[in-house]
């Protein structure tokens, strides 16, 4: 072997990363490729987005990724009705679980009062702040 040079860096170069990007997706030999996006976007009259939830499925699982709402849209209902869309058109293309992460300063308790369990908590991310992986069987 020829000398070898690792490197740290702080900041990423796009073309050093699409090399690794790509080499992964090579080395995953198609594994992914029933991976289909998934979403569900609240709109006012004139089309323009309020808020979303954006994911991805694959076989009987769904990931949602994010979830946000336009701040003066929050606590009234608009997020946990764009949480049941998106499980409702998973389950409707054949996911039996959503799962998701969100961080304890996100949205957690949301998640809880809408029956996701909590599976793993890593803790260290700063004062206090933890990420919880979470899960919700669909159809319980």
């Amino acid at each position: 072997m020829a000398a070898l040079n690792i490197t740290a860096h702080d900041q990423l170069d796009a073309g050093d990363a699409s090399i690794v990007d790509d080499g992964l997706d090579a080395s995953n030999g198609g594994a992914f490729d029933e991976v289909r996006p998934l979403a569900c976007f609240a709109r006012d009259g004139d089309g323009a987005v309020l808020g979303g939830a954006v994911g991805r499925r694959w076989g009987e699982c769904a990931e949602l990724q994010q979830l946000w709402v336009r701040p003066e849209l929050r606590r009234q209902g608009l997020g946990a009705r764009l949480v049941r869309a998106f499980e409702q058109h998973a389950a409707a293309r054949g996911c039996c679980r959503v799962y998701l992460e969100s961080f304890s300063f996100q949205a957690p308790r949301l998640y809880r009062a809408l029956g996701y369990e909590v599976r793993h908590t890593i803790a260290g991310y700063g004062p206090g702040i933890e990420k919880h992986w979470m899960v919700r069987e669909l159809g319980t």
